[in-house]
């Protein structure tokens, strides 16, 4: 997170939280990682990524919707995916804690950043499925501010992507009505 977010925003040290990897006492970590969100006046951003499978913030498919942060064991799935950042694979997590889908729910904003054509069944299913734990990211239907933001590969299996590109590009005249009216002749 240092070298690929934190090192180049302007952001205070003093204001990065983070869930450590080895905690004394895994359950009063996760209670106090709450405790400070809701003691800082909450999340402004939370900015996530999507797994093959769907899960968001290694919040697995079965995850809870309402679920708060916590020791969560990963599919083998995610555990592959994940081989590529160690060198050992004796090092590669099979569990971690995470912030709960619930706790997400509650940002002020979440962001959502899809890349490739592997991504493309859990955008497609998050984004247009019915709201299931089976599909952890379709929680984020029920956010009010949520983003979902994507290249063309990722996107690719939305069914109604033309009606939302068309709506995007015509977002500005739906919040200037005058835009709407046409000119009279």
């Amino acid at each position: 997170m240092d070298n690929y977010l934190f090192h180049h925003i302007n952001i205070r040290k003093q204001n990065i939280f983070r869930l450590s990897g080895k905690p004394a006492d895994i359950d009063e970590h996760c209670r106090s990682y709450e405790r400070k969100i809701r003691q800082v006046g909450g999340i402004d951003i939370q900015i996530l990524g999507i797994g093959r499978n769907g899960h968001i913030a290694y919040n697995e498919p079965g995850s809870s919707l309402s679920s708060r942060t916590r020791l969560k064991i990963l599919t083998p799935e995610t555990v592959e995916a994940n081989r590529a950042f160690f060198e050992d694979e004796k090092e590669v997590p099979r569990f971690c804690l995470t912030m709960g889908i619930g706790t997400i729910l509650e940002t002020k904003t979440a962001l959502l950043l899809a890349s490739g054509k592997n991504k493309a069944a859990s955008i497609g299913q998050a984004i247009e499925g019915p709201i299931t734990a089976a599909v952890p990211a379709s929680a984020l239907q029920l956010h009010p501010r949520a983003k979902f933001i994507s290249d063309e590969a990722a996107a690719s299996k939305l069914k109604n992507a033309d009606y939302y590109r068309w709506a995007y590009e015509n977002k500005g005249r739906a919040l200037d009505p005058l835009k709407t009216i046409p000119p009279k002749p």
